[in-house]
């Protein structure tokens, strides 16, 4: 995944109940900011990960803010409870869920929550850095019209995702995202 230095600690990982990945969060602004991106939220049963549930997240901010970009964003989810909150509706990081910047390297030395008692711990990747992003305000939701395209069936059940019910056809990218998830989440530090 990424140098041992930079990469998500293994003891987080593992003990992850869900995963969010959101490529090209787009932030920018000027004195007002806004965000916004569409990913995928993979929720852990038991040693497995369920088929990806597609998620959308968006935000303002006020205060001193130029410019724009676009950055790749992961969220870890410390247990499966917080993303099944998500399903429930919408959820505002920081307010329904807290969200901390995630630790890094082996044994999360550089931590700002050592003891991993966040609900929610954001990385990010923005040219070619790799450190948290502070996402407290922005608002995370099922994306039910993604859902749809991809799957054909109710966008409003996404419960029927997660345990297996309803799945998309020999879709490669998803069987390698899942397996490389795997593997990663059995790794030892």
């Amino acid at each position: 995944m990424a140098l041992p230095e930079e990469r998500i600690p293994p003891k987080l990982f593992k003990k992850a109940g869900a995963i969010a990945i959101i490529p090209n969060l787009v932030r920018g602004g000027f004195i007002v900011g806004a965000r916004y991106g569409k990913g995928v939220l993979l929720i852990k049963n038991g040693k497995e990960w369920s088929d990806p549930i597609f998620i959308k997240i968006y935000g303002g901010s006020l205060g001193w803010q130029i410019g724009l970009e676009a950055i790749d964003v992961v969220l870890v989810f410390a247990d499966k409870k917080s993303a099944l909150e998500l399903l429930e509706g919408k959820v505002t990081l920081g307010a329904d869920l807290s969200v901390a910047v995630g630790p890094v390297g082996r044994a999360g030395q550089a931590a700002t929550d050592i003891d991993f008692k966040a609900k929610i711990y954001s990385y990010s990747r923005s040219m070619g850095a790799f450190a948290g992003i502070a996402l407290a305000g922005a608002v995370l939701e099922v994306d039910y019209d993604a859902n749809m395209r991809f799957y054909g069936c109710d966008p409003s059940k996404v419960y029927l995702i997660i345990n297996g019910t309803c799945k998309h056809k020999n879709n490669q990218f998803l069987k390698v995202l899942k397996r490389k998830l795997n593997e990663y989440s059995s790794w030892h530090e």
